[in-house]
């Protein structure tokens, strides 16, 4: 008989069964097997127990658009390192852009890539597929073929799709295989922010003509938002993310901080942060992706024009988040939908059993604590990528386990043996 183990006691928070009560799980072989409210026990033997008295359970989480750079780009991050320091972060899974070393644009990569993740087995691990080959814009991948692996959408993120004809063809596709085109919404003519605009209006005019599914990566402008929104109203089949720091910095913060605050899209300004904080409330705005993209230090060390663009995102997200909760912008049970259900809907019907924690489905959770203050120290980031301009910078709300398919496979300093906080 496989081993139970009880989390015991803690607040449960399901978004999608509007479950929010003390009580406990019971796991076992990889499945939730039994919720209970308060201190109701079970009626099967207990092999162990993680006592989360204090503490926040949820589903675990679930990130939409995050770089694990293998293959080609080791210095970087591997798929080891980056799934380690997802599990750190509270996430469960994690879908990895394409925009690798040879790109994810043919079953033999991909393949690599979901061998790799299974062999660490502590982190679900999707894989974006390119929408062109080489990233390039100019012919399509065989969208069909590499739908049939399972990925979870296509992108050339890092590139725009320029090509007018190629993106209203992908689009078509799309349609028919039921994912996401994921675009990159940046026109090199433009310059930041109008580029964004203009491809973000670009994208919606031909989602509307096609009929196809486009999915916006990390919006950063007011006025993005405003075309999403009215794209919405108007029926076109479009979602949208944001990334966590542009939902908590600004453009200022470049001063300080230089290369670390680097991204793309660049930080915007006040205006725009809020509008971001405003369509995610609403709904404009789907849900949250980290966006994390680990470079070196040496890299991030070059003159501001020259450094790569990007955040080390994964193991910081959720504490640098809850200030939305801490400001009374959001509730604690939003956030964790944002991060959880909300991603999970995306990724459609097969990933639902992920994004709750409804009896029966796969024991993927994420314990929290929204009150533990900690100061964030980019060298003992899981992550070789140790570029955050969040270095030094107090939190309150920490990630204090991680459970995938019902195995422990993180657990913070301040949590004991049993799971009591020490």
């Amino acid at each position: 008989m496989n081993k139970t183990l009880l989390i015991q006691g803690g607040r449960i928070i399901d978004p999608v069964k509007k479950i929010d009560r003390v009580g406990s799980l019971l796991l076992q072989s990889g499945k939730i097997i039994w919720l209970g409210v308060g201190d109701a026990q079970p009626d099967v033997p207990i092999n162990d127990v993680f006592k989360a008295n204090g503490l926040i359970v949820c589903p675990g989480f679930i990130d939409w658009h995050c770089h694990l750079r293998e293959p080609g780009f080791e210095a970087k991050e591997t798929i080891a390192t980056g799934v380690r320091a997802a599990s750190k972060g509270g996430f469960t899974t994690v879908c990895c852009m394409p925009n690798t070393n040879p790109p994810l644009d043919n079953l033999k990569t991909i393949d690599f890539v979901k061998t790799k993740a299974e062999k660490e087995a502590i982190t679900r691990v999707l894989p974006v597929a390119c929408i062109t080959q080489g990233r390039k814009g100019a012919t399509l991948v065989d969208m069909k073929a590499l739908a049939q692996t399972g990925i979870a959408g296509f992108s050339d993120d890092g590139e725009p799709v320029i090509d007018d004809n190629i993106m209203r063809e992908a689009l078509i596709k799309s349609r028919e295989l039921a994912l996401p085109i994921i675009d990159h919404c940046e026109d090199p003519v433009g310059g930041p922010p109008a580029g964004e605009v203009k491809m973000v209006a670009r994208d919606l005019t031909l989602a509307a003509e096609t009929g196809g599914w486009i999915h916006i990566a990390h919006v950063s402008t007011a006025e993005a938002v405003d075309l999403i929104k009215r794209a919405k109203q108007q029926r076109v089949k479009v979602t949208a993310e944001v990334s966590p720091h542009h939902l908590e910095m600004t453009e200022e913060i470049v001063q300080r901080c230089g290369t670390m605050a680097k991204v793309n899209p660049p930080l915007r300004t006040t205006a725009d942060r809020r509008a971001l904080i405003a369509a995610l409330k609403e709904g404009v705005i789907d849900f949250i992706a980290t966006d994390h993209a680990p470079h070196t230090s040496a890299e991030k060390q070059k003159e501001f024009a020259l450094a790569p663009s990007g955040i080390s995102g994964f193991e910081t997200a959720f504490g640098s988040l809850m200030f939305l909760v801490h400001d009374g912008k959001f509730t604690i049970n939003e956030l964790i939908a944002c991060l959880t259900s909300k991603p999970a809907a995306f990724l459609g019907k097969r990933f639902e059993v992920y994004g709750s924690l409804a009896v029966g489905n796969t024991a993927d959770i994420t314990i929290i604590d929204p009150n533990k203050k900690w100061l964030v120290n980019a060298n003992k980031f899981v992550s070789k990528g140790k570029n955050t301009p969040l270095s030094g910078q107090a939190l309150k709300g920490k990630v204090m386990a991680t459970l995938y398919s019902g195995k422990l496979v993180y657990q913070a300093d301040e949590i004991s043996a049993s799971g009591m906080k020490k």
